[in-house]
């Protein structure tokens, strides 16, 4: 239970129902209640922390005049939810937010009637909320609709196709833009940069001192014109305003209205949902708010580790590798430095991606499109069409986006574009949205297509080089979340023979053939299968597309049993293929596919993860154990969990 001590109102707040007879006063020091909680814990256990502390005035005013849950909130991404979770009966389960069989870090509609839809991805939520306003017209349930999205989110061409269509329908439905200039980078959303141009511009500013200055030599009728000017730069603000923008998209529209002015909410909110047709409600709110640390930090704080609650740093660990990102970030600045026709591409993720240090130290060779991934593709596109090399930095799970891109407009063309593929397999705290577990699969498919996976940070660096220098179509590198395995780094770069595999060790009872991070899982799994008296050869097969074929014919010839392992579903992935290929050439060899299930597997850290699902080193030498002792080993193939 929270201390009444310490947590005032919200101690008594086990949902809406319990404030929304509250006061103003006693709901702002619930306010202040909400921020204290967040820091309290997330500053414990890490998390999303930013974007809800520029939510809280926002939801509690939501859930105040919205009858909740049966009128619906839409959230837009999770991360600014943090506080929606807190006052909808989740506040005592925040310490296990994004912890191993805790609460979900986003919206998700099995935890909660509250979380009326899945939301992880950007872009979403007002598409949602025009089907769910359809739905409550068919029904005529009487049901409110409210979908907030951040000005992040607006960047995503889908949250324009969804407002047209909602004008077009006259959908009864109300959007809020919850504009803080910010993403989780800083923003890339033109129509803001526009506003905040215009009325900073020097010359703008120079005439309105120079009039100033005249007017206030004018006694009485200077004062007259002084309030005529003041109203013309008003009118001035609200013109050039997304206002306009979204009223020929069929909106009504509020605003520019302070986010952190909780009577003003409630006020607009009261007015608001008794309106028909579609409306959009634009509040201005500041990312970190209320936090000292966090207003300061270029992102806000968006997501952090466990930190100091008094200086809001992260606690470092000492002796660790670098991460992936931070190797793939510094070899493209290197690549570029030596060819000048290379670029970097983000949507919106410049430090998630390791392009950060591209952009720092060429900013000219670097693009952030926003949240656009199918943009962002296609933009690549157009430039690799006159000789630009686009290398194109995008998750693993929001590249899935942009699929039809991939195959229409580049791999249709043969383009060389070259796509980067961070958070590749299990990714951890964040769960199954942000999990790359199918990049495998539906990049195979994908004719032309060359797929890498390196077994460490050297080989990364050499495969990016090598898919920047390929130039016959599109190549995707993928590499996991989290630290590289510390091997020492070599100066310059190495050209791998395209689609050859590397024999890692020799052995004669079994050929483990891996892929990626999981060469390392095969070499510790073969540690402990040795002490058992199986001594399995381990090959780290590095291209997905094109297989090693010449390799698998003679491992077809010299190992009656095969085993493939891979962090991506088995559904299609890279055993998928060594499976069709030894079936195409008619080869009798048992196969043993290990990796991850055919099912969504819930958020953790990926040690844990790895563990339950039995793909850890342990549980890949129990299954290879199991499938070399087996009398009957074709029986003993079974799709993990």
């Amino acid at each position: 239970m929270l201390d009444p001590n310490v947590y005032k109102i919200l101690s008594q707040v086990n949902g809406p129902e319990d404030f929304r007879h509250l006061d103003i006063n006693d709901l702002k020091t619930l306010c202040q209640d909400v921020r204290q909680y967040m820091v309290d814990v997330i500053s414990e256990i890490g998390g999303h922390f930013g974007g809800g502390l520029g939510t809280v005035e926002l939801t509690v005013a939501l859930h105040k005049v919205f009858n909740t849950p049966d009128d619906l909130l839409v959230w837009d991404t999770g991360h600014q939810a943090y506080p929606h979770k807190i006052l909808t009966g989740r506040k005592e389960l925040l310490p296990t937010i994004r912890q191993f069989k805790g609460i979900s870090g986003f919206l998700k509609r099995t935890e909660s009637e509250f979380d009326t839809f899945g939301a992880g991805h950007a872009t979403t939520s007002i598409s949602a909320g025009v089907g769910m306003a359809s739905a409550a017209r068919i029904q005529k349930s009487g049901k409110k609709v409210v979908s907030i999205i951040g000005d992040g989110a607006m960047t995503g061409g889908m949250a324009y196709e969804a407002m047209n269509n909602a004008g077009f329908l006259k959908s009864d439905m109300i959007v809020v833009l919850n504009d803080n200039n910010m993403s989780i980078a800083p923003n890339v959303w033109q129509v803001s940069n526009y506003f905040t141009g215009l009325i900073t511009h020097p010359e703008y500013n120079r005439f309105k001192g120079y009039v100033w200055d005249l007017t206030g030599k004018m006694d009485t009728f200077g004062d007259r014109l002084r309030k005529a000017v003041g109203r013309l730069e008003h009118g001035i603000k609200a013109v050039i305003t997304p206002g306009v923008l979204f009223e020929a998209l069929g909106f009504r529209y509020f605003g520019p209205i302070n986010g952190h002015n909780l009577h003003q909410l409630i006020k607009v909110f009261e007015l608001a949902k008794d309106l028909n047709g579609p409306i959009l409600i634009h509040t201005i709110t500041q990312k970190g708010k209320g936090y000292a640390p966090a207003e300061s930090h270029e992102q806000r704080l968006h997501a952090s580790t466990p930190f100091d609650k008094v200086t809001g740093k992260a606690y470092k660990k000492e002796g660790a590798p670098p991460a992936y990102t931070k190797i793939f970030g510094d070899a493209l600045v290197e690549i570029v430095n030596q060819n000048d026709n290379v670029v970097g591409v983000t949507a919106a993720m410049p430090d998630g991606t390791g392009l950060n240090i591209l952009a720092e130290k060429r900013p000219d060779k670097y693009f952030d499109v926003g949240i656009a991934e199918e943009h962002g593709v296609t933009f690549a596109a157009g430039m690799a069409t006159q000789g630009i090399i686009p290398v194109v930095a995008i998750y693993s799970t929001f590249l899935q986006r942009a699929i039809d891109q991939i195959i229409h407009d580049i791999a249709l063309q043969k383009l060389h574009v070259v796509f980067v593929l961070d958070r590749a397999g299990l990714v951890g705290a964040d769960g199954p949205t942000h999990h790359g577990t199918l990049d495998l699969t539906y990049l195979r498919m994908i004719p032309g297509m060359v797929i890498m996976a390196p077994k460490d940070e050297a080989e990364l660096r050499d495969m990016l080089f090598t898919a920047v220098e390929h130039k016959d179509g599109p190549v995707a590198v993928r590499y996991p979340r989290g630290n590289a395995l510390g091997v020492k780094l070599e100066p310059g770069f190495r050209k791998l023979p395209m689609g050859k595999a590397e024999e890692v060790t020799e052995g004669e009872d079994v050929a483990v053939l891996a892929i990626g991070n999981f060469v390392d899982y095969a070499l510790k799994a073969s540690e402990m299968l040795q002490k058992e008296g199986i001594n399995p050869k381990i090959v780290n097969m590095r291209f997905i597309k094109p297989l090693d074929t010449e390799l698998l014919d003679r491992v077809a010839l010299t190992h009656k049993k095969i085993v493939t392992l891979e962090e991506n579903t088995v559904i299609g992935g890279f055993g998928g293929a060594v499976a069709e290929y030894f079936i195409d050439k008619g080869y009798k060899n048992d196969i043993l596919r290990i990796g991850l299930p055919d099912k969504f597997v819930d958020h953790g850290t990926q040690a844990e993860l790895h563990e339950m699902l039995g793909i850890d080193p342990k549980g890949i030498y129990l299954k290879i154990k199991k499938f070399c002792e087996s009398k009957n080993p074709v029986d003993e193939v079974v799709l993990n969990g």
